[in-house]
């Protein structure tokens, strides 16, 4: 369910959720034009694919669109064709590019394609002798070994002398693979590998720069930054804080608070074995709304992080996880809030202003981007409008 307002306390459905999304659309915006001022000279994309982040394409779209965004990503043709009504004048652009049988996509919508192989610049070809001159991308692979003509295929394909005149990219573009590390030395070596395509296709706009590469510094921005986890609030550079906004709060209602005393187990496998006597606060939340089991606070063998798991945060105290997250269900330890603090009916904030998501994301070993773009459907969300 969808709801839109400026207070969270503004509608019955909202206040009296099981589980519930705040999205701050405000933030959203501030978050983009910061990364927008960060690109300095070049322009600032906004990257909306799996949904807008998790938070919904269309006030996603809405909201950037009116901070000033005009450039706009997205994983594949279905999605372009989706967000085309709310940026009825930006150019969007498909990761995925072209394949046989969506090329309607792309000239009914006035899509972008990405060309990330010979196969893709060949079909592409094929469908401009049908459809006429349509704009498009050259993807090119600079050491990420994903997507993209290797370096040599697209200088090779910049001086061929019988290259046709209907090929006429918009943009050159890469993908930094290690830009979240600023002294990893393949970020240098992307670089003057694409310097070395931008040469060669001299005049066109070029993109290199994700979120993280646009803290690389100005070297990095060419014409077109590319911010996407950023934007919505989420951590792009490992090892420093994290200066955006967070755009999202996930709460969950507390069902019931029960006693266990000390000795006591709780949750599938025993997996919460209680040391004293204790208060447990039973949240209704699993990973059917997102939260993945395996941030779970025991029980669970495969996690690269902390054994701890993650925290919850309620009335002004951060409060752990206990046994294993269930589809429906969550255990929180409240023992240590005062006795009369914590009620059935309660919210626990799961991540936003207090838990940061990318806290809880290393709790389950895992990213950010995972927990946003896993938001579960079941959520009642709020938009706080910009």
């Amino acid at each position: 369910m969808v709801l839109s307002s400026t207070s969270p306390l503004a509608h019955p459905d909202f206040a009296a959720a099981s589980n519930r999304l705040t999205i701050d659309l405000g933030a959203l915006a501030d978050n983009w034009r910061k990364m927008d001022r960060l690109s300095g000279k070049a322009r600032a994309a906004a990257v909306l694919k799996a949904d807008g982040y998790g938070i919904g394409i269309e006030p996603a779209a809405k909201t950037l669109y009116a901070a000033g965004a005009r450039d706009f990503f997205v994983a594949n043709a279905e999605e372009g064709a989706e967000l085309r009504p709310f940026v009825p004048d930006g150019r969007i652009y498909i990761l995925a590019g072209m394949w046989p049988g969506n090329e309607h996509l792309f000239f009914d919508n006035d899509l972008v394609p990405i060309i990330n192989s010979e196969e893709q610049l060949s079909l592409f070809m094929a469908a401009l002798s049908h459809h006429g001159d349509h704009p498009c991308v050259l993807h090119v692979d600079t050491g990420m070994n994903r997507l993209g003509l290797t370096v040599e295929e697209a200088l090779a394909l910049a001086h061929d002398p019988v290259r046709p005149a209907s090929f006429s990219p918009v943009l050159v573009m890469s993908h930094l693979a290690c830009a979240d590390d600023q002294s990893h030395p393949l970020n240098r070596r992307q670089l003057d590998a694409f310097r070395s395509v931008t040469q060669a296709f001299e005049g066109v706009d070029s993109s290199l720069a994700n979120s993280a590469g646009v803290h690389l510094g100005p070297e990095f921005h060419f014409d077109l930054t590319r911010p996407g986890i950023a934007v919505y609030g989420g951590e792009a550079v490992n090892g420093i804080a994290n200066p955006m906004k967070p755009v999202v709060t996930a709460e969950a209602r507390i069902i019931q608070v029960r006693r266990v005393r000390s000795g006591d187990t709780a949750s599938y496998g025993a997996s919460a074995l209680f040391s004293r006597d204790s208060r447990v606060a039973i949240v209704a939340v699993g990973y059917a709304d997102g939260y993945h089991r395996s941030v779970s606070g025991g029980g669970v063998a495969l996690r690269q992080a902390t054994p701890s798991g993650a925290y919850g945060f309620l009335h002004g105290q951060k409060v752990p996880h206990l046994g294993r997250v269930t589809m429906d269900i969550s255990l929180f330890d409240v023992t240590d809030l005062p006795e009369t603090a914590v009620r059935a009916g309660d919210y626990i904030e799961l991540f936003g202003s207090n838990i940061a998501v990318d806290d809880v994301a290393r709790a389950g070993g895992t990213i950010g981007y995972e927990m946003l773009t896993s938001l579960g459907h079941r959520a009642v969300r709020d938009y706080i409008e910009a």
